[in-house]
C-alpha cells in the first residue's frame, strides 16, 4: 500500500499594519529642491509625538524624474522643484497614531515661503514586493562618504539585523542634504529578491538615521534596471 498524508500548505502572509504610511493630496506649486530639515521641522511642529516614535517617518516629496525633455533641477540653494497635482506627501506611523496623523488633513504649512496645503489622508500597508529601495540613507560618520564598499558592508549588516537576508544589494550615487548641524551624506540603496516578511520588515525598521527628514525609508521599486535609471537621472 502507498499511503501519503496531505501536506500542510503554507499560510497566506498577511501584511500587518502595526505601522503603515499614511498618503495625503497636497496643493502646493513648488518646493525647495532641498526641503528635508525646513519639512521635516514644519511636520515635527504640528505632529510633536513624530520626533519620539522610534518607527515614525516623514518621506520627503518628490516630483517628476528627469526625461521627456525635461530635466529635473539639481541646485538645492537656488532651484525649486514644481510638483503636480498628482504629488503626495507621506508620513511612516504606527497603528496608534493613524488617526493623530489623518487629523493633519487642513493644515497649511509654511516651507521656506511656500505653501503647502494638506488634503485628506489615507493608510496604506506596506508592500511585499521583493524589491525595496531608498533614495537616501545617510552613510555614517565613520565610513568616508565615497567609500562605497564600506557603505555596503555596513548596510548588509544593518539588514541582517533586521533578520533580513541579503542576497542582491546596489548602492547608487551620493547626495549631501543640507542640516543645520553639517551636510547629511546619504547614498540610495536597493535590495532585491527579498522573501515578503523580509521585504516588510525593511519598511517597518529602515536603516540609518534622520527618518524624520526622509532618510534610511524604503518603498517598493519596479527592479535593478529601474534603480540603474534613477542612478542615472540622479547624476
Amino acid at each position: 500500500m502507498f499511503w501519503e498524508e496531505e501536506r500542510e500548505e503554507n499560510p497566506v502572509y498577511r501584511v500587518p499594519d502595526d505601522v503603515v504610511d499614511v498618503v495625503y493630496s497636497i496643493r502646493c506649486k513648488c518646493l525647495p529642491l532641498d526641503h528635508a530639515h525646513s519639512f521635516s521641522r514644519a511636520v515635527c511642529d504640528a505632529l510633536p509625538w513624530m520626533e519620539t516614535e522610534a518607527q515614525a517617518g516623514i518621506h520627503l516629496i518628490h516630483g517628476a524624474e528627469s526625461g521627456n525633455g525635461w530635466m529635473r533641477p539639481e541646485d538645492p540653494e537656488r532651484e525649486l522643484l514644481y510638483l503636480s497635482r498628482r504629488s503626495r506627501m507621506s508620513l511612516r506611523v504606527p497603528r496608534h497614531r493613524v488617526d493623530e496623523a489623518l487629523a493633519l488633513a487642513g493644515t497649511v504649512f509654511d516651507i521656506e515661503g511656500h505653501r503647502l496645503e494638506v488634503g485628506e489622508g489615507k493608510t496604506r500597508r506596506f508592500s511585499t514586493q521583493s524589491t525595496q529601495f531608498a533614495r537616501y540613507v545617510v552613510v555614517p560618520g565613520e565610513i568616508g562618504h565615497e567609500d562605497e564598499e564600506a557603505f555596503l558592508r555596513w548596510a548588509a549588516e544593518q539588514a541582517r539585523g533586521l533578520d533580513v537576508r541579503v542576497r542582491k544589494m546596489l548602492c547608487g550615487r551620493a547626495h549631501v542634504i543640507r542640516h543645520p548641524d553639517g551636510e547629511l551624506y546619504t547614498r540610495s540603496l536597493m535590495l532585491a529578491d527579498l522573501e515578503a516578511e523580509e521585504a516588510v520588515r525593511l519598511q517597518q525598521s529602515g536603516i540609518g538615521s534622520h527618518r524624520k527628514m526622509g532618510c534610511g525609508l524604503f518603498l517598493p521599486h519596479k527592479g535593478i534596471r529601474a534603480v540603474h535609471e534613477v542612478s542615472a537621472d540622479q547624476a
